[in-house]
């Protein structure tokens, strides 16, 4: 929990889960679409009418931030935003021209602005040109805040209420919030980074308006795909139930044949590397398959302050492994750990 402590880590440790919360909202988008709420090849703008008349980014000036557009050519459709293919971006993460025109027009990433508005945030977001245009490129985005705001129209509850009632209650992951009560704070995980020379761990400081311990704070900015913080335990429940087919403990949250469409190639002949991506997860290749030994078709994800996942179908498996440390010199932690797991079964299935 504490290095300079050397306080042993709990089992019911919370760690910031950061982009592990995207899909959790898109299986809250999947579980509106299942009512009838929309289609996935709606157009946003059915429901957030700021998306009506978008644009895409033309030439921009490094220098001053000044930037051309062009029209769109189509709208974006809901799929569209499940699978990053949107044309939106992401800001500190994203490419140079998006990180300056989100920095310049205050667009939040989601962490550390817990006083923000959500659907202020969106339209706001709406009014700045795509990176790209709709359909043509996976690309890292905002997505899935635009759909955080989408459950928020077509529900009639705050994001939080919704994931709530429908998802964390049910499955009983009673330790997953976006803001955590006040009687879980000792239980949240240091947050760290490295010395730049010594790759020794120290503490995260708090930089670019972030207090490293945001879990800890009160809040009312639900960020659909960053905000959340949760255990091991809470999110292998999550990953249990898309394993088995939208149910988990005799509580049915999804329907199968929406999970299988979920762990589906959404984004034909585009690629993210040698994966594809579904709705909310990406999906391993034949390719990535032959490069380490996670069969085909497993999904996966992590987040920025060093979380990862995965759920193998094939094998009956879920791993997780789970550190706080950003930047994190051990970049091949996951892909070793993969290793470690599959090097155990004597017995494929």
């Amino acid at each position: 929990m504490t290095i300079a402590q050397k306080t042993p880590l709990k089992r019911d440790a919370i760690f910031r889960i950061a982009s592990q919360t995207k899909a959790i909202t898109s299986m809250g988008v999947l579980m509106l679409f299942e009512e009838g709420k929309f289609l996935l090849d709606d157009p946003i703008s059915k429901y957030i009418p700021s998306f009506k008349t978008m644009t895409v980014l033309d030439k921009f000036t490094e220098k001053d931030t000044t930037f051309t557009t062009v029209p769109v050519k189509r709208e974006i459709t809901i799929r569209q935003l499940l699978t990053h293919t949107s044309g939106i971006g992401y800001p500190g993460i994203g490419s140079k021209e998006a990180n300056a025109i989100y920095a310049k027009y205050q667009i939040p990433s989601g962490i550390g602005t817990p006083n923000a508005n959500l659907a202020d945030a969106v339209d706001r977001l709406a009014k700045l040109p795509l990176m790209s245009q709709p359909g043509d490129r996976w690309m890292y985005s905002l997505s899935i805040d635009v759909l955080g705001r989408l459950i928020e129209v077509a529900s009639g509850q705050t994001l939080d209420q919704f994931l709530r009632a429908r998802l964390f209650e049910p499955l009983g992951m009673n330790d997953t919030f976006f803001y955590l009560p006040a009687a879980k704070h000792s239980r949240l995980t240091t947050l760290y980074t490295e010395h730049p020379e010594t790759k020794k761990p120290v503490l995260y400081p708090a930089q670019g308006g972030m207090n490293p311990n945001y879990p800890n704070q009160p809040g009312t900015f639900y960020a659909g795909g960053a905000g959340l913080s949760s255990t091991l335990l809470d999110y292998a429940i999550f990953l249990q139930m898309v394993m088995n087919g939208g149910e988990y403990n005799g509580k049915r949250v999804l329907s199968p044949a929406t999970i299988r469409m979920a762990l589906a190639n959404q984004i034909g002949d585009l690629s993210l590397g040698n994966n594809k991506f579904g709705l909310g997860f990406s999906l391993n290749s034949a390719k990535s398959a032959a490069r380490l030994p996670v069969s085909e078709g497993a999904f996966d994800w992590g987040g920025y302050f060093g979380t990862t996942y995965w759920g193998d179908p094939e094998q009956g498996i879920v791993a997780l492994i789970y550190t706080q440390k950003v930047p994190n010199s051990f970049g091949d932690l996951g892909d070793k750990f993969k290793v470690l797991v599959y090097s155990a079964i004597t017995e494929l299935r």
